[in-house]
């Protein structure tokens, strides 16, 4: 079974004001290009098709739109559509009969009581599995097993079977999602990939937009990616896979195709942060014919310009960039730098005075004479303790 694993579009996200529906629909026309060359038995969209779970009628016609270009461009090709924690489930639903005469599957609610509902068959090929979003308490339920339980039975030929999801996996790397950490990405709670079910050949996910590999031993679990950055923190290459599978219990094969953005991201400088004066010079000699999308990244030692941004502005005008924001950040004083970059060796050779006095000036204490001798004291009191 071949599968074009793909997820996160966010159609309809706009970007600091600006609408990227000319990046959309280049991104569109890419996956049906692929979708024609490939010919896929499946095309697999895992969750958050749009960026709010009201998208604009003009956003749903070009989804819509693309579905239509990519069935004439593959007509065997099965479409399976799940809906993430951006879509509205209910909405999801709402043509979900009509789209099966193109082979369209749409995924929008989870059906306890009607577990087949989850079950594609792609005659011939295999199976597939496929969850919208949902809770992760739900998904510890047993649920999911139960699904792939009821494939284990048809599958007497040991056909492929690939599960979808729409989740947050512990260990994954999560660069380019705010507000982020090891228990909650992009709102969602991490769950362990040792409490899902394991009777599947391939997991395809979606909700992170890095594209790649959660550790397991079968290296058979993987985010796609989304296709196109929606923060600037999302530095790296955007794709969609391709996974082959021979038959149940064969490792996947997996391979990538990028997907080419007429408007990129762009941060100046490149690495870091720098002065207001010389981003500024970088952005004033920023090429004029460059398209894409600038962030500032500006080291404040005392404030900005009241005028920043109107002079960000005055430097990108007549150019084909489109300036987003200046993100500023405080200048570290030379005591906090040298605190960051001491090793765990160097802190713990220090002498307890200077760990003190580092304390004391990042906290804004006062660490006089007096203060000093008292510390000095202490600590003699607690060696003579205990020695």
């Amino acid at each position: 079974m071949k599968i074009l694993h793909t997820g996160d579009w966010h159609l309809g996200h706009v970007l600091y004001g600006y609408d990227r529906t000319e990046e959309q629909q280049q991104m569109l026309r890419q996956m049906v290009d692929i979708v024609s060359v490939e010919q896929p038995d499946v095309f697999l969209l895992c969750g958050d098709v749009f960026h709010t779970s009201q998208p604009s009628a003009s956003v749903q016609t070009m989804f819509n739109h693309a579905l239509v270009q990519m069935h004439h461009a593959s007509p065997q090709t099965t479409i399976v559509v799940t809906a993430g924690n951006h879509d509205s489930a209910t909405k999801h639903e709402i043509f979900r009969t009509p789209w099966q005469q193109l082979g369209v599957y749409m995924i929008g609610t989870l059906s306890a009581d009607q577990p087949d509902t989850h079950i594609i068959e792609i005659p011939g090929k295999g199976y597939v599995v496929a969850f919208p979003y949902m809770h992760e308490c739900v998904m510890r339920s047993g649920i999911v097993n139960n699904v792939l339980q009821r494939v284990g039975e048809r599958n007497t030929t040991a056909l492929p079977v690939v599960l979808t999801l729409h989740t947050a996996l512990s260990g994954a790397d999560f660069t380019g999602h705010d507000d982020s950490n090891e228990k909650t990405i992009g709102g969602i709670d991490t769950i362990n990939v040792n409490d899902i079910a394991s009777d599947y050949d391939y997991l395809a996910l979606g909700h992170i937009h890095h594209a790649q590999f959660v550790h397991t031993s079968r290296h058979n679990v993987r985010y796609a990616g989304s296709p196109l950055s929606v923060s600037f923190d999302e530095c790296y290459e955007h794709s969609v896979s391709i996974v082959e599978i021979s038959s149940h219990g064969a490792q996947p094969e997996v391979r990538t195709i990028d997907i080419n953005n007429p408007h990129p991201l762009t941060t100046l400088p490149i690495q870091g942060f720098a002065a207001w004066d010389d981003v500024k010079q970088q952005l004033t000699h920023f090429p004029a014919d460059l398209q894409c999308y600038i962030r500032l990244n500006v080291e404040v030692t005392d404030h900005l310009p009241s005028d920043a941004r109107q002079q960000a502005l005055e430097a990108t005008e007549g150019k084909q960039c489109r300036f987003c924001y200046i993100n500023a950040t405080r200048a570290k004083t030379e005591t906090q730098r040298q605190t960051q970059e001491l090793t765990v060796q160097e802190f713990q050779q220090m002498p307890p005075i200077e760990v003190a006095r580092m304390f004391a000036h990042d906290t804004g204490a006062v660490f006089d004479e007096q203060m000093e001798q008292m510390f000095n004291q202490t600590l003699q009191a607690l060696n003579d303790t205990t020695n």
